[in-house]
């Protein structure tokens, strides 16, 4: 499968008009505004590529994704179709609609260059990291530092053992693999294709991603 052949059409999961289709470069930052309606589908092109991603009102960006409220409404740690993605205030921001993976993680973060620094050594601290990413992408829209928050990972595998040990090990994804999301309210979608090549979250090779925005094809806008 690949950009060039593969029609959005095709690859959106939920029918309707398509009103945005963009690749995202392998360690790239991406954004956009998805109305109220409208879905985001997300394609694993190449397989075992994480996406570091943070959601906000587009109307207000102090209202934003939430994990611990997300995790506690649908007793959870883990996403899949049916989760509501729960803003700061409890407000329902998006819904998964359609899911090809069945498991997203809500509290592997965002590796820094700090992060990567304390975790695999001084050498990598010049590597560029999901963080740096969000804050590129963020300024765009007037977000700083003080507006990011817990993210989720999509695609990103970091099973939870019993005695609450964290591990980040080998994708589920495939290539082609897909993920829908649905606007509940008009979000502004923050993306940091994940740069990591010190563990298995990207297959230690980051590749390209590709962002389908679509509409009910009944609405006329």
């Amino acid at each position: 499968m690949t950009a060039a052949v593969t029609s959005p059409e095709s690859l959106a999961l939920v029918p309707g008009t398509v009103v945005l289709d963009e690749i995202v470069g392998a360690r790239g930052p991406w954004s956009a505004v998805v109305r109220a309606g409208g879905v985001l589908t997300i394609v694993d092109l190449h397989g075992n590529q994480a996406v570091d991603t943070l959601i906000y009102s587009a109307a207000d960006s102090s209202v934003r994704y939430d994990a611990a409220a997300t995790v506690a409404a649908q007793r959870s740690l883990f996403l899949t179709t049916g989760s509501v993605l729960r803003g700061n205030e409890g407000f329902a921001l998006m819904t998964i609609v359609g899911d090809e993976v069945g498991n997203h993680d809500t509290v592997g973060g965002a590796c820094s260059q700090e992060s990567n620094t304390l975790r695999y050594g001084h050498h990598t601290k010049h590597q560029h990291a999901c963080v740096e990413n969000f804050l590129i992408e963020g300024a765009k829209w007037g977000l700083g530092k003080r507006d990011l928050v817990s993210n989720i990972n999509f695609f990103m595998n970091v099973p939870v053992d019993a005695d609450g040990t964290l591990g980040i090990v080998d994708g589920l994804s495939a290539p082609g693999k897909r993920l829908a999301l649905r606007a509940d309210v008009d979000v502004l979608v923050l993306v940091s294709n994940c740069p990591q090549i010190n563990n298995p979250c990207n297959g230690f090779d980051p590749t390209e991603v590709r962002m389908i925005v679509t509409r009910p094809a009944e609405e006329q806008r």
